[in-house]
């Protein structure tokens, strides 16, 4: 088939999502395997139990073959968990007056590249944000153009290396190959977002389980990346504590009766549940419980907020922030973070693609879709960098003759 197939692999702290996808025209997907499985040895989105981990990913994994009717040998593999950094960094490399091209701009990364990294890390994606020629800087794409010197600015992204080890392990235990690991805001952010947010500048922040993953857009390019090491377990925890209810009974409580935003819930809504010490069925009033989910998620947002501003880009986001992942499901969550940040809010969620969609269809798999949309971006840079080195190695028309004759002119 000429059209590529893509999979992605979304290790989360509550879910394990793998997807197969037959890339359409070029640029649509269409899902052909889904398999989704709770997730097991993982906490924060850092692997705790590799066994328990590894037997998760391979059934999802058996899932999305099962439905796709496809082997899976590599996929693209998500990324999160405090042990992520990241920092800007500037190349410079000489040109000597003639046309830049691709092989420039790569000899410009890998000289940004030589920052002092500890033997420790592991550097997981280095963006470009933009070039400067001969001092002249805002450019965006400089193939084509003359210049003596080439600067780019570029975003580096480093991850534990034992941690990523660890995480690769659980994934080629299953007999995958990870082609590469793909943080969990970048991959929800190919998907979510649109060119008008990303030039204007946006905030993405992927509220998942474990952790709540923020990416910073400027200018088309991303500029900032963390990840805060709290998510929509702790307001889970935070109802098992203030309402004395078992972990799995606080899930349940806060997926049907949850509400961020205390002002929309009525004095006398009430809703039934068995708590710890009871035999019995017992009435809570949902505004109690709307109190304990706001005062978790506005902490949530303010280490947002906090971030933001500590990136020094806050003045710089007129398109605001996308919320995604499952914890933007959480209803009134919107006019919480409104009130947090003082910026435009909406919820983003897949779109573009077609197939077996019914489940992946909201903001909790913005990442895994947002996986193939990357796979895809990473096909095509293979391809022209293939191209490219194809047509360096083409033999070229040399007339023998004629260059025998110059080398004796030169020639005592």
């Amino acid at each position: 088939m000429d059209e590529p197939i893509v999979v992605g692999i979304d290790v989360g702290t509550t879910k394990v999502c793998t997807l197969v996808a037959r890339v359409e025209n070029g640029a649509n997907l269409r899902i052909l395997g889904v398999g989704i499985e709770p997730s097991h040895g993982i906490r924060k989105g850092t692997v705790i139990d590799v066994n328990a981990a590894s037997q998760a990913i391979s059934r999802a994994i058996e899932k999305a073959e099962r439905t796709s009717g496809f082997e899976i040998n590599s996929a693209l593999v998500s990324l999160a968990g405090s042990h992520v950094s990241s920092v800007n960094s500037r190349g410079v490399v000489g040109i000597s007056g003639r046309v830049i091209d691709n092989d420039d701009i790569n000899r410009a990364l890998d000289s940004a590249q030589a920052v002092a990294i500890p033997h420790n890390r592991e550097i997981i994606h280095v963006i470009q944000r933009g070039f400067i020629i001969d001092g002249q800087d805002g450019i965006r794409q400089p193939v084509g153009m003359h210049g003596f010197r080439l600067e780019v600015e570029a975003h580096i992204i480093t991850a534990s290396a034992s941690t990523v080890e660890n995480l690769r392990q659980c994934v080629s235990a299953t007999g995958i190959e990870v082609s590469q690991f793909v943080l969990n805001p970048l991959a929800a952010g190919e998907i979510v977002l649109s060119e008008t947010e990303r030039e204007m500048g946006v905030a993405v922040v992927d509220m998942g389980g474990g952790t709540t993953d923020l990416a910073i857009y400027i200018g088309g390019d991303v500029w900032h990346t963390n990840v805060l090491t709290v998510g929509g377990n702790h307001v889970t925890t935070d109802i098992a504590h203030g309402l004395r209810l078992p972990i799995d009974v606080a899930e349940e409580v806060k997926v049907q009766h949850g509400h961020s935003y205390m002002k929309d819930i009525a004095d006398d809504e009430t809703f039934n549940v068995v708590s710890f010490g009871s035999e019995q069925s017992q009435k809570v009033s949902r505004k109690e419980l709307a109190n304990i989910i706001e005062a978790r998620e506005e902490e949530i947002l303010m280490l947002v907020l906090q971030e933001i501003r500590r990136s020094g880009y806050d003045g710089m986001l007129p398109a605001g922030i996308v919320l995604t992942g499952g914890g933007s499901l959480m209803p009134g969550v919107k006019k919480l973070a409104i009130d947090v940040t003082g910026l435009p809010v909406r919820i983003g969620k897949p779109e573009r693609m077609v197939g077996l969609t019914d489940q992946i269809s909201t903001p909790a798999f913005a990442t895994s879709v947002g996986l193939l949309q990357w796979a895809i971006l990473m096909s095509e840079t293979n391809q022209e960098s293939s191209e490219r080195s194809r047509k360096r190695n083409q033999p070229t028309n040399i007339n023998m003759e004629a260059l025998r004759a110059w080398l004796r002119k030169l020639l005592p």
